[in-house]
């Protein structure tokens, strides 16, 4: 894996930069749709490739090692033949979701134990079996096993967690060197800063992280219920220590304006579930604000979902026929706003990145900032 750093804003940290893999090319900053049981839910993959266009996607070590399991995956010849996806995937490394499994879970030196969410089966997660899951799954960019903690979080709890961390990143780069790729191209490893929401844990986590030497880094732990404030202050902190010459994965995050505040402290790539999960909902991001497209005001709107047209379904649909698809409880009406919203998230970051390079990221950011924020 290659990184270029090819601009940076005169008035912010943000960043413009280009990742290269055997896959392709992604340009930074970047949204990674999450395709969580190797499907990015409710699209196609023809309409992910053509419509919403990402560089990148984002899936689940947990996920897909129980279910197709890894078995069906190497079978396939990884994850991309299996899901008929050319492009650059990135594996997270199951640590969020042994977080979010917290009653059906115990974390150990050795690794973790935990039930499955389908048929309540036991397995256990260590930093060297995760390593051969993801050699397996075969994605181009892999992530360190971790754990990630809650919040709010007692101080000490966040330390002894890190230093945890730490070991297991040790104990994945060693074994990451034994076992070999499968697929015929390179894999790239991301260690993760953790440390909750004290800045001397970050500024700890970030100097172990940097030292490790990786080609990728990426910070954790955030976007968990704290306030955004406090994700904001963790970011800054990390960035200063986190190398320059190297991407920086922000993981998990988050709104719009998250992502447009965290670009401008020096973050290169994103992921979320908000964009497909609250589509689901009736939620629409937009340039101008958030649409509620259950709301009654839509009944009989007929001008079309979003002006700018950024996406097919944008201009080929009204907000009235949305709101009936959503009132009728139509599949077809989820997946409209899937694709609408993902267009949206796309859009975002490369205009981001056209404002990075023309050196005016900054006024249009806080123009954006003002402009989201409003409910339509």
């Amino acid at each position: 894996m290659k990184f270029d750093l090819l601009q940076k804003d005169p008035l912010s940290k943000a960043r413009a930069g280009s990742i290269t893999t055997d896959h392709g090319v992604i340009e930074t900053p970047i949204f990674m749709p999450v395709g969580t049981v190797a499907s990015v839910k409710g699209v196609h993959q023809r309409e992910l490739k053509n419509d919403i266009n990402p560089d990148i996607i984002l899936g689940n070590t947990y996920h897909l090692y129980l279910r197709p399991q890894t078995k069906i995956l190497e079978a396939a010849g990884g994850l991309h033949k299996f899901m008929n996806w050319d492009r650059n995937i990135l594996t997270d490394s199951g640590g969020y979701q042994v977080y979010s499994l917290s009653n059906s879970r115990k974390i150990k030196e050795e690794g973790v134990k935990f039930k499955s969410h389908i048929d309540g089966s036991y397995h256990v997660f260590t930093p060297e079996n995760v390593m051969e899951i993801q050699r397996t799954i075969g994605a181009d960019i892999i992530m360190a096993f971790d754990e990630c903690t809650p919040y709010p979080c007692d101080y000490n709890y966040a330390k002894r967690s890190m230093h945890m961390t730490h070991r297991w990143l040790d104990r994945c780069i060693n074994h990451l060197d034994k076992v070999p790729v499968k697929y015929g191209y390179d894999q790239a490893f991301f260690p993760i800063v953790q440390g909750s929401t004290y800045k001397d844990l970050r500024r700890q986590s970030a100097e172990y992280i940097a030292n490790s030497g990786q080609v990728g880094n990426a910070i954790g732990g955030l976007s968990v219920g704290e306030p955004a404030e406090e994700m904001y202050a963790m970011t800054e902190v990390v960035t200063e220590i986190l190398p320059e010459d190297k991407p920086r994965y922000l993981m998990g995050v988050g709104t719009p304006i998250n992502i447009l505040e965290n670009i401008a402290l020096g973050i290169d790539m994103f992921d979320c579930v908000m964009p497909t999960r609250n589509a689901r909902n009736g939620m629409l991001f937009t340039a101008n604000g958030t649409i509620n497209i259950k709301n009654k005001k839509w009944e009989a709107d007929f001008s079309p979902i979003d002006e700018m047209g950024i996406t097919f379904v944008d201009t080929e649909y009204t907000k009235a026929y949305l709101r009936h698809l959503f009132a009728a409880n139509e599949y077809l009406g989820k997946q409209i706003a899937t694709i609408h919203n993902l267009g949206f998230y796309m859009w975002l970051v490369r205009e981001a990145r056209k404002h990075i390079l023309a050196g005016d990221f900054r006024p249009w950011k806080e123009m954006m900032v003002k402009n989201m924020s409003q409910r339509l």
